[in-house]
């Protein structure tokens, strides 16, 4: 994967690669909260550093390399000559289920472990999740 956007953008179903030590994350976000619709929520690995910290900490890179690189594409080294983040984001997108359409985030592919979610332009970790390999978490935004 040559970027760490979503390629999987915009309505419907989203395809899981799932299995093995690889699971997937949805989040659903509050019904009375349409103003999140547009935003886009980072993922990064707990105790990975923060995605523009401009300081040289290398002893950050081994535990962000143990804990996400299940598709490694050689671009997760932040060379300080670009703004782009190494870890995914993804965007709000209101899906139809069968009992209405709900606003959610979905990541469709991430190595078990403890995840940090934080709106994309900021630093604050709005939540945290746990995914297990093989199998779909799903859990509600806070609201």
């Amino acid at each position: 994967m040559p970027t760490a956007e979503n390629p999987h953008a915009g309505q419907g179903p989203v395809p899981l690669d799932i299995g093995g030590d690889v699971g997937a994350l949805v989040v659903t976000m509050p019904d009375d909260r349409p103003d999140l619709d547009d935003l886009e929520v980072e993922i990064r690995p707990v105790g990975a550093s923060a995605p523009h910290d401009h300081h040289d900490h290398d002893h950050d890179q081994p535990a962000a390399h143990g804990h996400h690189h299940h598709h490694d594409d050689g671009h997760h080294h932040d060379d300080g000559h670009h703004h782009a983040s190494p870890f995914p984001h993804v965007g709000v997108v209101p899906r139809p289920t069968p009992s209405g359409t709900l606003s959610s985030l979905v990541y469709p592919e991430l190595l078990a472990g403890d995840y940090e979610l934080y709106p994309v332009g900021t630093h604050e970790v709005t939540m945290t999740a746990t995914v297990v390999g093989g199998e779909v978490t799903e859990l509600d935004w806070p609201g």
